[in-house]
Order: structure tokens, then C-alpha cells, then sequence
């Protein structure tokens, strides 16, 4: 694990595969931390030829977390966003972007290809929308594109994500007991839920940051993202959008109304998949990447 100094804060990254190959910039969900692009996932995918690197965005795991800034009251944004006023935020998803850019800079990568994860996807969005010049191509993966007309996560979803959570250092127990039966519904229906692997995966990034307030500040961050299929028209990077038809987060038409927004993207649903990346997916969701960047690669013809 390294920290670098990237848009005026730290964060935490590590790579995998050779470190003058072509590189893959993986970005994280809302709340959860780079250890849940799992390792093996990260070492196949370096294995097909590219540099993989991967980091905690602002406020999650090893990276810097905004305690300046207290947790965002919830039903003042709320009343804002509904009046139409902008909302005051600590950050943006374009400072989330610009953190990402900073990173690169720092590790001295000039050109990437991105790859996001719900949050992450968005975030991916911007980069390849906004910093054209440095995206090889764009992997958009279980996201969305604020378009307002979009169906929203299934009600019960929404309850259990904003449902308060035990500290883990108090009452592990009850941390898990919340956070597991998030992810069992969260799931989808393709593969067998193991729990063991998820309790495992739960209480890592517990050991490395617990931050409830950290995660508000992201949702708050998203709050304000607002509808960007007009930015998402400009992309002309090859581009992959890949959506799970379980998904009851991010429903599977937010999926398809991004690939809808990007001329040329390709569209890819995984049968059964959630709002997840269980190790069964890894093989599809790899091929897919790999046949996207090599698009955009560099080196079309290595």
C-alpha cells in the first residue's frame, strides 16, 4: 500500500502487473474501499497485459477522510434539493474525479483506461467526460446517469443502506449482523451468497476505517451530482457499460440509459448479478473490460 499526495490530500493506492504496461485505473463504490476490487480480480486483470491500479477515494479506508467537515444534515439537503437550490457540500463527485487525476499525476501516468463501480462509475463518467485527454476508455459498471426520470432503488434497499450501523469496535456483532443482511439483499440471485466471504471482506474494511460520517459526505457528494447525459454525449472514448439484471440498488434501466447517453458504448447485462461483483462474474466482467481497452489501447495491435 502507498499514499500519495494527489489534489491537495492523500490517498491510499497499490498496483498490480508490470508498471510500464498500460494502465487501468479502478475506482470504488460509495463507502467501501479498493480491497473490494478483491486481489485475484486485480492480478487476472494484470495478467492480460496492463498495469492495475486501484485506491480508496477521499473519506474511505487509508485515504484521507474530511473529519473538518461534520456529517451532512440529510433532511436539510433534502429540503434544498427539492426547492431547487444547490445544497452546501463539502465535495463534489468533479473533486472525486479531480482526486483521481491528481493520483495519476503523482504516479506519473499520462493516459488510463478507467473502470468504476456504481459511485465509482460516476466518477469514471466525469474522468472520461471532463479529462478526455487522459482516458483510453471507460468501463462504466453498475451505475447511472442522474437522469431524474430513472427508477430509484427498490424502497426496503434505500431503508436498510441509510439504517444506522453498530460500531464495529463496540458491538461487532451487531456490525455485521447490519452490514450482512445489506449485502444478502443487495445480491443477486446468479450465485449463492457467501456470507463467510462477505463477513471476512466486512470486518478488513473495518480494520482499516470505520467512518460513517465519511460515507454521508459521499452520498451528500451525490446528492449534487445531477443529470449528466449531456457530459456523457461528449465521451468519445470507447466505452462499456455492464449492469447486473438483479441489480435493486441502481436499477438495470439506469444501466441501459447510460449506454444510451454515450454514442458507440457497448452495452453488457450480466444475468442474475446484483449490486455486486461476486468472484463467479470475474471471468465475464474481465473479458469485458480487456475487449474495451484494447479499443482504446495505445497499442491496438499487442
Amino acid at each position: 500500500m502507498n499514499i500519495a499526495k494527489a489534489n491537495g490530500i492523500e490517498l491510499a493506492w497499490d498496483s498490480f502487473g508490470n508498471a510500464d504496461a498500460e494502465a487501468i485505473l479502478l475506482i470504488s463504490g460509495l463507502g467501501t474501499q479498493m480491497i473490494r476490487w478483491s486481489s485475484p480480480f486485480c492480478t487476472e486483470l494484470a495478467a492480460r497485459g496492463y498495469r492495475v491500479i486501484r485506491f480508496d477515494n477521499r473519506d474511505a479506508g487509508r485515504s484521507m477522510h474530511f473529519r473538518m467537515s461534520a456529517a451532512p444534515d440529510f433532511g436539510a439537503l433534502a429540503s434544498a434539493l427539492m426547492a431547487g437550490r444547490r445544497p452546501d457540500v463539502p465535495y463534489t463527485p468533479h473533486d472525486m474525479a479531480a482526486d483521481a487525476i491528481g493520483l495519476l499525476d503523482a504516479i506519473g501516468i499520462a493516459r488510463v483506461h478507467v473502470v468504476g463501480r456504481s459511485m465509482g462509475g460516476m466518477i469514471a463518467q466525469i474522468l472520461a467526460s471532463e479529462y478526455a485527454d487522459r482516458v483510453l476508455s471507460l468501463t462504466s459498471i453498475m451505475s447511472s446517469t442522474g437522469n431524474p426520470a430513472l427508477p430509484q432503488a427498490a424502497p426496503d434497499v434505500m431503508a436498510m443502506m441509510m439504517r444506522p450501523t453498530p460500531d464495529p469496535d463496540v458491538d461487532p456483532d451487531g456490525f455485521l449482523t447490519v452490514r450482512l443482511a445489506f449485502a444478502r439483499r443487495i445480491a443477486g440471485m446468479a450465485y449463492p451468497f457467501d456470507e463467510d466471504a462477505h463477513r471476512a471482506l466486512l470486518l478488513e474494511e473495518a480494520g482499516y476505517s470505520y467512518d460513517p460520517a465519511g460515507t454521508a459526505r459521499q452520498i451528500a457528494a451525490m446528492a449534487v451530482a445531477g443529470d449528466r447525459r449531456a457530459r456523457l454525449a461528449t465521451i468519445t472514448a470507447p466505452a462499456l457499460v455492464i449492469h447486473g439484471t438483479d441489480d435493486p440498488l441502481i436499477p438495470p434501466a439506469c444501466g441501459q440509459d447510460t449506454a444510451l447517453s454515450i454514442a458507440g458504448a457497448i452495452y453488457r447485462p450480466i444475468e442474475g448479478m446484483g449490486h455486486d461483483l461476486p468472484p463467479e462474474s470475474d471471468e465475464a466482467v474481465i473479458n469485458a473490460i480487456c475487449a474495451v481497452a484494447h479499443k482504446g489501447s495505445r497499442h491496438p495491435s499487442a
